[in-house]
């Protein structure tokens, strides 16, 4: 019997459908990775092995991370939107438009009047890595966020192109007291309007859609936006049953059509041009291949222990003399810097000793996080000591303002100028990494002479940082000690996360 499987390799998860020559589905894996991709496609095949019914298997890679992958095995490529696009013609033959979100791709593809195939290509902006950031920005999960936005009742306008420019935009929402529903439904527009603007460019996308992809399959709510937006009835808006698996079904069925063109029988003597091979072998190469070959590297931030220390004490950081809190009698100054991921606190006294400093997630809640803050203070502090003033920054700073009658609402910039000349009166040049912007100032003069920012990625960012511990599974103090005694670095570029994520599962 010959059984024919295909491997989607995704960005995020990884898919696997067998099928029998009749084209009977016979097995189907969906998993996410979490950048574990040569263990976890090791894992589904060998689940397939044990499920499958004996015979010659032919096995077809596609997927962003199958590239590489599928060299290294020595089996055959399928390019994901040809493998999809021979599922759809194959289970939906008179599709008009294919739309389908996966991991860090959009893909919209018209049948109708000639193939016309377009893809996302420099920005990650409304596919599920999308998702998943904003979700994790209030505190949920993709399944989370999708309950949130059911219950939407105001749609808000949050750009898409960017995770920067849509937390920027949400976060002045929750600072208003939007309800996290309407945010959430907000976000599954802001999706559905990436899709349509960024891929479809002006054309129309009319008669039957058929949607694909996880995001689709698993969102109820953005399926509903996506309805409500293209104005689709039941007869034209499809989403067929099991819509993740149609990239891997295209893959096993390009084998099988590759081996039994225009129906006739399958000959296993065929077989090994078609990626017939033993899956003890395939698995053996997977579990003890070189994942690192081929690849681009850099050189390490340390050679050794030496080179490290040297480096902490040439940039050891100028600390403020501290004072205790509880012990202080007289007049303090409190600032509270109100970020888009984060909120800071200081109180310095009268001869700007640090009596108080405080780092902590906001969890999209600045004004919560502050009043946290000021309870912390006030519990520890004495009677005697006195708060003469309340200034603000950041994002969240007008919230703050209202909302605590902050005596001083200053300018991020401006503030940033005032704590580098405090500890460096000659500075020329400010570098500000923060949790979704980079800002570069140019000091000249006694004044800031020059701001750039950051305005089309987030890539670079502190967000951007936790997304890729988050996606390797490891907190982020473990992840950043991994980079530091890294001793053979990949080259992963320095743009949006679309690519660098794609040359991560190709490194993999």
């Amino acid at each position: 019997m010959d059984v024919f499987l295909g491997l989607d390799v995704g960005s995020t998860t990884v898919k696997a459908v067998a099928i029998d020559s009749g084209r009977g589905v016979l097995f189907s894996r969906y998993r996410r990775h979490l950048s574990e991709v040569r263990a976890t496609a090791a894992a589904i095949l060998r689940e397939a092995g044990e499920a499958l019914p004996g015979g010659v298997l032919h096995i077809a890679l596609t997927g962003s991370g199958a590239i590489s992958l599928s060299q290294e095995l020595g089996l055959p490529f399928v390019q994901e939107v040809v493998a999809s696009s021979l599922c759809i013609r194959e289970r939906i033959p008179d599709t008009d438009v294919a739309i389908e979100l996966g991991g860090e791709d959009a893909k919209l593809t018209f049948f109708t009047g000639g193939p016309d195939q377009r893809m996302n290509e420099t920005c990650a902006g409304g596919t599920g890595a999308f998702i998943d950031q904003m979700a994790a920005f209030l505190n949920t999960d993709a399944a989370g966020l999708d309950a949130l936005a059911a219950g939407a009742l105001t749609l808000y306008p949050i750009a898409s192109r960017c995770g920067v420019f849509a937390k920027s935009d949400i976060l002045p929402l929750l600072n208003e007291g939007c309800s996290r529903e309407d945010i959430a439904g907000s976000i599954m527009q802001a999706v559905v309007n990436q899709t349509i603007s960024g891929l479809a460019r002006g054309r129309s996308i009319k008669g039957k859609v058929v949607f694909l992809g996880g995001p689709p399959a698993f969102l109820p709510s953005l399926r509903a936006r996506f309805v409500e937006t293209l104005k689709l009835d039941e007869a034209h808006a499809i989403f067929p049953d099991k819509a993740e698996y149609f990239v891997a079904l295209g893959a096993a069925l390009s084998s099988l059509r590759r081996l039994c063109p225009e129906g006739r029988a399958a000959s296993s003597a065929a077989a090994p041009d078609f990626g017939a091979r033993a899956l003890e072998e395939i698995l053996r190469q997977l579990e003890e291949g070189d994942a690192a070959r081929g690849q681009e590297h850099l050189p390490p931030l340390f050679r050794n222990a030496k080179e490290r220390t040297d480096f902490y004490r040439r940039h050891a950081r100028e600390r403020l003399p501290r004072a205790r809190l509880e012990d202080y009698a007289g007049s303090a100054w409190l600032g509270v810097d109100s970020g888009s991921t984060t909120i800071k606190a200081v109180l310095l006294d009268e001869e700007k000793r640090l009596l108080y400093s405080s780092y902590a997630p906001n969890k999209g809640d600045p004004l919560g996080a502050c009043l946290a803050i000021l309870r912390e203070i006030y519990a520890r502090k004495r009677p005697e000591c006195l708060i003469r003033a309340f200034a603000v920054t950041g994002y969240g700073s007008g919230l703050l303002a209202a909302g605590l009658r902050a005596d001083i609402d200053e300018v991020e910039t401006v503030a940033h100028y005032a704590g580098a000349q405090f500890f460096l009166p000659e500075v020329s040049y400010i570098l500000d990494i923060g949790g979704q912007d980079i800002k570069c100032m140019r000091v000249r003069g006694g004044s800031i002479d020059r701001i750039q920012i950051n305005e089309a990625c987030s890539a670079g960012c502190g967000s951007f940082v936790e997304t890729f511990a988050k996606s390797l599974d490891m907190p982020l103090p473990r992840f950043v000690e991994a980079a530091l005694s890294a001793g053979n670095p990949v080259d992963l570029g320095t743009r949006c996360t679309v690519f660098m994520n794609s040359k991560v599962k190709q490194a993999q």
